[in-house]
């Protein structure tokens, strides 16, 4: 990650003088947006300080210039304060939303303590300029395709954020282990995929934490459902998954666990739902398996590692890794989550 230079003396070159004037408190720079960012580029482009471009800003506090950028252009989002870049929550979202696959800019650079993100340049035609401009045809055309993203992102973020969440807390919080770039990119690539699949099942509504923690008997030993502020949209097998597979103490046999699928299956019919053929279930039973339990560990990991509660949580993630080892292994997918669960629990 680039840095700013110290201040130079007074034989410095321009770049060197001009970072002097970068002085920030620990909340705010004393230089301004610009002069920042002149800094910022005067190691990285020979183009001059007038290819620096003032676009109109937001209602925010940052400030956006089109720059010159290898043999094209970026945008620069230039910040009043540095920030964390491990924790900022323009970077965590849009590492979150083009792991779904969603059209966000790329991030080129970050500079944290210069306060400045560079950015894909998306042009400057903005959607409501444009409908201003297009027959009514095309601007059907073009609200239907911004509808759809709206679905996307409703479809994809939630099962990709809970497999960010495990891949934070048991990795960094948990194990305090740093992957290489390309272990990390192999396995974000398998754990995208499979949120992928599951998020072009069809959707039906779900508790989102139907484990047998949060299911009471009544005096009438009927079961009743707690604990769920969380329901949501989600495909068919999450809830079953979570009742067979949540907190077991080992992985349950392959044929007990298809006799409750089929079961299931049949219950859904019998209330007038739409049939799923078994193959399918099985198949997106196995996917649920490995999205449910890898969020499962990342929340036993950030409970005992973050909360301090391993007495109680530290305990589940070993059979956990196991359950979802087995669901990969039916599959025959996923060798490199195969092969990192191999080597965490051997």
């Amino acid at each position: 990650m680039p840095k700013i230079n110290p201040p130079a003396t007074a034989g410095g070159s321009d770049a060197q003088r001009m970072s002097s004037v970068i002085q920030s408190t620990p909340t705010a720079f004393t230089a301004s947006a610009r002069e920042r960012l002149e800094v910022y580029l005067a190691g990285r482009t020979a183009t001059g300080r007038k290819k620096i471009v003032a676009l109109t800003p937001d209602a925010s506090t940052r400030e956006y210039f089109r720059i010159p950028w290898k043999k094209g252009n970026a945008v620069a989002a230039v910040y009043p304060e540095p920030f964390d870049a491990s924790v900022h929550p323009y970077l965590d979202v849009t590492r979150l939303f083009r792991d779904c696959n969603l059209p966000v800019p790329e991030v080129y650079d970050v500079d944290a303590d210069a306060g400045i993100i560079v950015q894909e340049d998306l042009g400057s035609r903005q959607l409501c300029q444009v409908f201003e401009e297009v027959s009514d045809e095309e601007r059907e055309g073009l609200l239907e395709q911004a509808i759809e993203v709206i679905a996307r992102i409703q479809a994809a973020a939630k099962l990709a954020w809970e497999l960010n969440f495990f891949f934070e807390h048991y990795f960094g919080s948990y194990r305090k282990e740093t992957l290489t770039h390309g272990q990390a990119s192999e396995l974000k690539a398998e754990l995208n995929d499979v949120a992928a699949e599951l998020a072009a099942c069809t959707r039906v509504l779900c508790h989102r934490d139907y484990h047998t923690a949060n299911l009471m008997l009544d005096t009438q030993n009927r079961v009743r459902i707690v604990d769920h502020q969380d329901a949501r949209m989600g495909p068919a097998s999450y809830d079953l998954v979570s009742l067979l597979l949540d907190r077991q103490p080992a992985a349950p046999s392959l044929a007990e666990v298809r006799s409750h699928r089929l079961f299931f299956l049949d219950t859904r019919r019998r209330y007038g739902l739409a049939p799923i053929d078994p193959d399918d279930f099985s198949k997106e039973f196995r996917l649920m398996t490995i999205q449910r339990g890898l969020k499962a560990v990342g929340t036993f990991s950030c409970q005992t590692a973050v909360y301090g509660r391993g007495a109680f949580y530290e305990r589940h993630i070993r059979p956990t890794f196991q359950i979802v080892l087995q669901a990969a292994e039916w599959l025959e997918r996923f060798p490199v989550l195969q092969r990192m669960i191999k080597e965490r629990i051997a």
